[in-house]
């Protein structure tokens, strides 16, 4: 009978341990929705390119917004790939998303310090 409760209470610890690990790295994580405003994100560093266009006059300031702009659409992609894991939550795009859930958090402040935006 003793040897009995030590397996019942060993299984129920082990069993414990599991569902805790599971609710912290699925079911936790799972609940968390990022939203992430791209347009706003994109619309600024437009203007900002547009900005250092129409007020330089020097070829050479033109090249280096021409070169802005290409590092920008290189890094626009791979901050997007990167938030998902930064928040370790489901990223979504803002205008997919209907009224403000409770569990929704803004990236979109983190999307523009990883692509420089103003």
């Amino acid at each position: 009978m003793k040897v009995f409760i030590v397996h019942f209470l060993t299984t129920a610890f082990v069993v414990a341990i599991a569902l805790l690990a599971y609710d912290r790295m699925v079911v936790r994580p799972a609940q968390l929705i990022g939203v992430v405003d791209v347009g706003e994100v994109y619309r600024l560093k437009e203007a900002e390119f547009t900005q250092i266009v129409t007020k330089t006059t020097s070829e050479d300031d033109r090249q280096k917004a021409l070169l802005m702009a290409r590092q920008f659409a290189q890094r626009l992609p791979l901050a997007l790939e990167e938030l998902p894991r930064d928040c370790h939550c489901l990223v979504i795009v803002r205008t997919a998303v209907a009224g403000v859930p409770p569990n929704t958090v803004d990236l979109t402040a983190l999307l523009k310090r990883k692509v420089d935006a103003p």
